[in-house]
């Protein structure tokens, strides 16, 4: 399994709960057309901006607000893979694992800009910001958590995990 990730940094800052992430105003669609409207409140050109591999940068308080997984659904929808922020609200936290979207805490992502390119070890802990050559200290990921995010979320995790448990119980 590989614990680096590497990617283009798209960075924004403090409080940005899902009605930002995915306004409520597009729930509706399907997520492939809502995940256009991603961040539009703070930044109309994120869906467009935004490409597979990115990272999604983000500073205190990130996912606040509603319980619903259309917010981590519209990032994963556009690409992103990993977030990286100085904290979350659990909830979302908890979403965006389920769903496949590794999320690290790292208590320096103030020093991160936007485009900044980024290399994330999440069983070191380390964050190396390739533009600016400066080296951050992040959360280690438990080897059960990244399990979940190499299967692709919690749900393929459970299929993967069952289509194992039949063919072992088909095989006495």
């Amino acid at each position: 399994m590989n614990s680096i990730y590497r990617g283009r940094c798209l960075k924004y800052g403090d409080n940005i709960n899902t009605d930002i992430i995915s306004p409520p105003m597009y729930m509706e669609l399907p997520v492939k057309e809502a995940a256009r409207y991603a961040m539009s409140p703070v930044d109309s050109g994120f869906g467009s901006v935004c490409r597979q591999g990115d990272i999604f940068v983000a500073e205190e308080n990130l996912g606040s607000g509603s319980s619903r997984e259309t917010a981590p659904l519209a990032l994963k929808e556009l690409g992103i893979r990993v977030i990286l922020a100085k904290s979350y609200a659990r909830i979302f936290y908890r979403n965006c694992i389920n769903l496949g979207i590794l999320a690290v805490e790292c208590g320096e992502t103030e020093k991160i800009s936007y485009f900044d390119e980024v290399e994330i070890d999440y069983a070191r802990g380390v964050v190396v910001n390739k533009s600016r050559n400066e080296i951050y200290r992040c959360q280690v990921i438990p080897e059960h958590i990244a399990g979940l995010i190499e299967a692709g979320g919690l749900y393929e995790y459970l299929k993967e995990k069952m289509r194992r448990k039949n063919e072992k119980d088909q095989s006495f």
